[in-house]
């Protein structure tokens, strides 16, 4: 058997014989290690559902469990529904719609969602911009715009992205995809709840209304719809609580971690 050289900081050492069977050992260690490693890389986990089924939150929640990053890819949407809002762009005419995308820089800080250098976290959350958001996000150049920055985020893994395509359209190989669900009743009451916390005047049934709307957008819109992938597991957490629908979703994720 031929020695091997060791390089320790680009130095050659003197080489050191090793017998066939230690060699074969020292490979068998590297590959398992390199496995390890892969294993530890992560996975990318895809959570999709209507408006307010608690999406964003499962999401940050489980991504701090696992150690994983988080990619709320509603705030690049709502972002850039607000830019169109404030700059006044008629969302209607391609050619303001690319105009305008040429000049939106979105990156994710330690507060949230940064819009050209700004964190734009709260103003994302008015109801102005809700009312807004599904129609913008149809659009077919402001979904490539996104789709292309969201998969390039996930070229490393581990990550947890929500949405409303994630699974179906930016990441369909994830190795975990969550449909997540809950009864429209629920999900309004819990709008409501997040919204009159900010704007006491605001009324249930305009929140009803905004759900109502944009679940028919989001359902019936030409390019990526939302729908539960194939291999999507369901989700219901009209009953459930925080804590238990989070160690529903991890017991699925560290499953299929463990079967990398």
């Amino acid at each position: 058997m031929h020695g091997i050289y060791w390089v320790v900081r680009g130095v050659p050492l003197k080489p050191k014989s090793i017998h066939p069977a230690e060699f074969l050992l020292r490979n068998f260690l590297l590959y398992r290690i390199l496995s390890v490693l892969c294993v530890m890389s992560g996975i990318i986990i895809a959570i999709d559902g209507f408006s307010s089924t608690g999406k964003s939150t499962l999401a940050k929640q489980l991504a701090k469990r696992l150690g994983y990053v988080y990619i709320d890819s509603g705030a690049m949407y709502r972002a850039i529904t607000l830019y169109f809002i404030r700059n006044n762009f008629d969302w209607k005419q391609d050619a303001e719609v690319g105009d305008a995308l040429q000049n939106i820089e979105l990156v994710f800080g330690p507060e949230g969602i940064y819009l050209n250098g700004e964190c734009v976290e709260q103003a994302i959350r008015t109801l102005e911009v809700s009312s807004l958001v599904s129609e913008i996000s149809a659009l077919e150049p402001v979904r490539r715009f996104v789709v292309a920055q969201q998969q390039k985020m996930g070229l490393k893994k581990g990550l947890v992205m929500d949405g409303r395509d994630i699974g179906t359209t930016v990441f369909p190989q994830a190795e975990l995809k969550i449909y997540l669900f809950a009864q429209p009743e629920i999900r309004t009451q819990r709008r409501y709840n997040e919204l009159s916390a900010k704007n006491p005047a605001i009324q249930f049934d305009e929140v009803l209304a905004n759900l109502q709307h944009r679940d028919h957008i989001d359902s019936t819109r030409e390019i990526s719809p939302l729908r539960q992938a194939k291999d999507a597991v369901l989700l219901d957490n009209s009953a459930l609580t925080l804590n238990e629908q989070l160690d529903i979703a991890e017991a699925w994720a560290r499953a299929r971690i463990q079967a990398l």
